[in-house]
Order: C-alpha cells, then structure tokens, then sequence
C-alpha cells in the first residue's frame, strides 16, 4: 500500500471506528509539557517526535483525550486551573484535550525513580550483572507496592472518569513500560473497552523477567494480558513476550501460531507494530532555514571524511564500545589518520542515576585518550557536542559519511530512520542486530554484532571506502524502506487490529 493510500485509509478508519467509540490515550509523559517562566507565567511547549506527531493528528479526524502524568509544577499548575481536569491542548491541536494526573510528589518518586528506570529499563535493556545487581530490597518492593501499582492505578482512573463523559464505549491506547498494570484496573470497571498497550523498549526473554521477583513478573504480564491487543516491535519481542507469559501465566492457554494468549476467558493479541518516523515532516525540518541555521557551526567539522552517531548518553547505546571500534581502526589503518573524523551528539540523560554518571565519565576518558594519542595540532579526531539540540542533529545526520547506530540493544532505534531519510552524502549505515531496526533496514545496512570490535572496526573500514555506487544503491534503498513504513502505516496497522476485534457492532452502526 502507497504511502497516500495509507493516509486515505487512517482517516477512513478514523471515521469507522472511531466515530463510534471515544479515543483515550495514556502515557507517562504528555504531548506537551507546562514550565513556569521566571516571571511566573504558565509556558507551553509541545512535546517532539513522530509518536506525538502521528497521535496529536488524529484530532484532525476526532476528538481525543490524551492523560499523562505530571511531570512538574508547570503541569500540575495547568491541571489545578483546569477545574475538572480536562482542558483543550494549546493551538494548532485542533480536537486534542489533555489531562495531568498529578500524584504525591514520593509517590512519583517511587514509581519514576526507583521501579521503573533504574529497574525495568535496565532490566528490558539487558543491563544487569546478574551476580550484582539488581538488589531487589524493601526499597524496591515498597516502590512496586506504593508507587508503581499506585501511578497505573491513578492513570486507570483517570481513563475511567474520562470514558464516563460519553455514552461510546472507549478505545484506550496505553503506551510503554510505565503502565504495564493500567490495563487490568480499567478493564474490571469497562469491560466492554478495547484496550491497547504498545511497549516502545525491548521485551527480552522470560529468563531475564526471573530476576524479578515471580509475583511482580506475573503481575505484569497478567496486567498486560488485559489488554485486546499488546503491541510490540519486533517479531523477536513478540515471541519473547508470549514465551514470558508461558513462564509466568500457568492458567493461560497461549498459541504462538497465531499469536494470541487467552486467560480468564479474555484473549490478547499479540503482535509487532515497528515504530517508523513522519519520514515527510523530518526531511523538511532537516532543509528548513532553522536547520541551515547550525550550517556555520558544524560545516568545519565536517571537512573530511565523518563518522556520526547521534545518541542519548546512557550505556544501552554502547558508546564506549563505538570509540574503541573507532581507536582500533586508527591503530589499524594509520592511512586514515587526518582523513577521517568522529562527530558524536550525545545528549546528556538521567544524570541522578549513578549508572549513567560513571557511564558519562567513561565516555569522556575514552575521547581524551584517543584524541590525545592520534591528535595534532591540524587535526582532532572526534569531536563530542554535548546538548539536547535535535535540530542541530538533525542537520549533522545531512552530512555523514558514516552512520554508526551499535547499540547494545534497542526497541527501535529511530536515529538509523531519521539519518538515511536526511542525509545527502549516500551516508551508509552502520546497524547493531540488536537494534529493532535491523529487521526492516539490516540488508541495506551494515550490521554489526555491538559487542564484535573487530567487526565493528572493519565495518567502519568498509563503509569509508566503499565504492560509490554501492553507497547510492544501499543510501536509496535505506530512504524507500523508511518512506514506505513511516509512522502513519504504524498507527493505521493499530487502528486496523482495533477495526478486526469488533467489525460487527461497527457495521451495524454505518
């Protein structure tokens, strides 16, 4: 299906299902995020990214509400003059209404900062030493008791007095790790919603979901079997998820052949939406005059042969792993030396985290090093922006020669989309097999294994020397692939799933 007939088809779908049921979206984090200026003015900024985007659109077709949790005073404030709770979102949202679900500030706390990041990322991100950590102590058994299941609990109840507004039943879309057990409340009080859940991160395998305690593991995938459909990246998580729910679910009946889990009489689909980018509205902002407008700044980096990656800074991305790759083919290939250099935008992320901060450290003596071993007065050879500026890197990802994206593992990975629908060198991609990416681009990329160096190194190798005509073959082939499943045909293959459950009450009411 052409990109336009999957637009067609969204705004069709938008008017069959949707007209008939009320949209519900949930997530820990809103489309747009209220600060309190010095003067003590209420300002907005609108969220990025293509899930915004492609989400916030729909109010073109409908109205929707979209609850989130509050991430600070300025969205507390905006909650309190909101009365009842609900306010319409901030121009150009056109039918878009918000709702800031605001818990005690330890409640947060506990739910934010001990379960879900330093626990469940890490633990879906494969980053525990098992015979380390983690340490599930009372800390973390209080934080899963009083903090995680109280947040889903309050987003579940939100869902709830929203879905009460209208005589529609709701579709509620649920997204990511955060409120892996929202489900299960909203369902004993609606039991005729359609619930979606999408989880953006990994889902690794039911070995790694034993380092949790069995009740917590078992929560959550009970909580999640809730939902009528359980959306994931990749086919690798798909099969991941329905082997944890073996592990832990003994009651439920699970075909992998068709994907689905039944428990309670109540059966859960179970399938892979890859997450793509508005591949349209990201190549424009890479031409605008706002990009252009970091030309200046970045042009005399880019005076010879680059390697980029553009990454936030935390060990999941396999930065350090990246540089040494990059030390060992200057050791190897000292024709290359004052020839090429590497340019990384890395924004700095969760600096509380003690993990992140030692990862940081590691990250700059290794920079040191390799600068001050090959350097020269004529010639640095990586240059490191530290700031979160997309578009600033988005104008660099325009410029690459290279692109490396070796990340240890990732859901998705959307810089390896964005950097081949911008870049206008026939930049080839260097590509982590365990990124969710690799599925759809690794045959035009060059794959790599993240914890491979020697690999790695000839990778770099091969793609700074690659013949031209095998850099414009696979730099086509990379932007075709992205153009043709772009963030509209994500969110169409949602809504279809969502169409297929109930055609019948649908029919009868066109």
């Amino acid at each position: 299906m052409s990109t336009e007939a999957v637009d067609v088809r969204l705004r069709e779908l938008c008017q069959e299902i949707l007209s008939h049921r009320k949209l519900i979206i949930a997530s820990n984090r809103g489309p747009v995020d209220y600060r309190i200026d010095e003067g003590g003015v209420l300002k907005v900024k609108r969220g990025s990214g293509g899930v915004v985007t492609a989400l916030s659109a729909i109010s073109q077709h409908l109205e929707l509400t979209w609850i989130a949790s509050a991430m600070g005073e300025g969205d507390r404030r905006a909650a309190a003059q909101a009365g009842d709770g609900r306010f319409k979102a901030p121009p150009p949202s056109q039918n878009l209404y918000l709702r800031f679900v605001v818990t005690p500030g330890n409640v947060y706390h506990k739910f934010y900062s001990v379960f879900c990041n330093p626990l469940l990322w890490f633990l879906q991100h494969l980053m525990w030493n098992s015979s380390h950590t983690p340490n599930i102590d009372a800390r973390v058994h209080d934080s899963w008791e009083t903090g995680y299941r109280a947040v889903n609990q309050a987003i579940a109840d939100a869902v709830v007095s929203e879905a009460t507004r209208s005589e529609l039943p709701p579709l509620v879309m649920l997204h990511d790790y955060h409120l892996y057990l929202a489900a299960s409340y909203i369902r004993e009080r609606i039991p005729n919603a359609i619930i979606q859940h999408f989880t953006h991160i990994p889902w690794p395998g039911s070995y790694t979901w034993q380092l949790l305690p069995n009740a917590m593991s078992r929560e959550i995938c009970k909580g999640l079997c809730a939902n009528d459909i359980v959306g994931l990246q990749t086919k690798r998580d798909v099969d991941n998820f329905l082997n944890t729910c073996t592990a832990f679910l003994e009651e439920a009946d699970i075909d992998y052949r068709n994907r689905t889990v039944l428990i309670d009489g109540h059966l859960t689909r179970v399938r892979a939406y890859p997450i793509s980018i508005d591949a349209p509205s990201v190549a424009r902002l890479a031409r605008s005059a706002w990009a252009r407008s970091y030309e200046d700044r970045l042009r005399p980096w880019f005076d010879m042969k680059s390697i980029v990656r553009v990454d936030r800074l935390e060990p999941s991305k396999n930065i350090v792993r990246g540089f040494r790759a990059f030390d060992m083919l200057l050791q190897n290939y000292p024709e290359l030396r004052g020839n090429v250099r590497f340019i990384a935008f890395l924004v700095p992320s969760r600096t509380r985290i003690k993990q992140y901060r030692r990862y940081a450290e590691e990250v700059n003596e290794i920079v040191e090093s390799i600068n001050s071993t090959y350097g020269s007065e004529d010639w640095q050879p990586i240059k490191i922006f530290y700031e979160n500026n997309y578009v600033q890197a988005l104008y660099a990802l325009t410029l690459y020669d290279v692109l490396l994206v070796n990340a240890v593992i990732d859901g998705m990975n959307l810089v390896a989309k964005e950097g081949p629908t911008v870049n206008t060198r026939d930049g080839v991609l260097i590509l982590s097999e365990r990124a969710g990416a690799c599925q759809q681009l690794g045959q035009h990329a060059l794959p790599i294994t993240p914890t491979d160096l020697e690999g790695t190194m000839e990778a770099l190798h091969q793609a700074l020397t690659m013949p031209p005509e095998e850099r414009k073959q696979r730099a086509a082939a990379l932007r075709k692939s992205v153009a043709e499943e772009d963030i509209t045909l994500w969110l169409y293959q949602q809504l279809s799933e969502a169409y297929a459950i109930t055609p019948d009450v649908l029919q009868q009411t066109s």
